[in-house]
């Protein structure tokens, strides 16, 4: 089994190398080095590149954040696919458009794409941000039997939309899920703010300092990870509530 793998991975690896047009070295380096010079070149060509891609198109976003969704109008012009319109909806939502997301959502999500998870997740997204409140509470039905939906962002966005449009105690019955220690702190900062909103403060204060005490033992990455949520708890607390 294994001198199969070896031989198909070969395989992969000269055809990629030469489609690609890349140094002949890597034939050598393949051919006559099986696993270790195929695995360095997938390395170095396969998956090193797609870093490097997925950087270079963050610079480019930055620099001009209208270049990708350009390019993306041009791929749906070419090819009306259900992937390309979600992937410029996405691309709208991104930048804040969130009347040309929703309505490009909508065009997707039809016929047997119609109850797809991250379409209709990301629609609910672009309707809580556009405050279409009732067409949140609409769509979440087509998701919400998903094992996908629990603590999920949509199940977040499900949850303050509820508040705001007067249900709260199912708000903070979905909002309670995410108040798990040494996770989701974007979460349970938000769940602190709800319960100060609804004249909770000693709920909220005991979420805050959780928050805090778990940062003291957390590793450089995840606190510098979470260093935000920290310092806004830390403030809460310090301003009496």
């Amino acid at each position: 089994m294994l001198y199969y793998l070896t031989i198909a991975l070969q395989a992969y690896c000269l055809y990629h190398c030469y489609i690609n047009k890349n140094h002949f070295y890597w034939y050598f380096a393949i051919l006559f080095l099986p696993v270790v010079g195929s695995l360095l070149y997938l390395f170095v060509n396969v998956l090193q590149k797609r870093e490097i891609d997925k950087v270079q198109d963050g610079i480019i976003t930055v620099i001009n954040p209208t270049k990708k969704i350009n390019d993306l109008e041009k791929k749906l012009n070419f090819a009306d696919t259900f992937e390309n319109k979600v992937s410029l909806a996405d691309a709208y939502l991104g930048a804040g458009q969130y009347q040309k997301a929703i309505d490009l959502y909508k065009s997707a999500l039809t016929g047997t794409f119609e109850k797809d998870y991250y379409g209709n997740a990301n629609l609910i997204e672009a309707f809580y941000y556009s405050e279409q409140y009732a067409e949140v509470v609409d769509r979440i039905k087509v998701i919400q039997d998903s094992p996908r939906f629990k603590k999920s962002k949509a199940m977040f966005l499900y949850a303050l939309t509820l508040e705001k449009t007067g249900d709260v105690d199912l708000a903070e019955e979905y909002l309670n899920q995410f108040n798990a220690p040494y996770s989701r702190y974007a979460e349970r900062l938000e769940l602190a703010k709800f319960n100060i909103r609804n004249a909770k403060t000693d709920k909220a204060r005991e979420i805050l300092n959780d928050i805090v005490t778990e940062s003291q033992g957390m590793s450089k990455s995840s606190y510098k990870l979470n260093k935000g949520f920290i310092l806004e708890a830390k403030e809460m607390l310090a301003s009496g509530l």
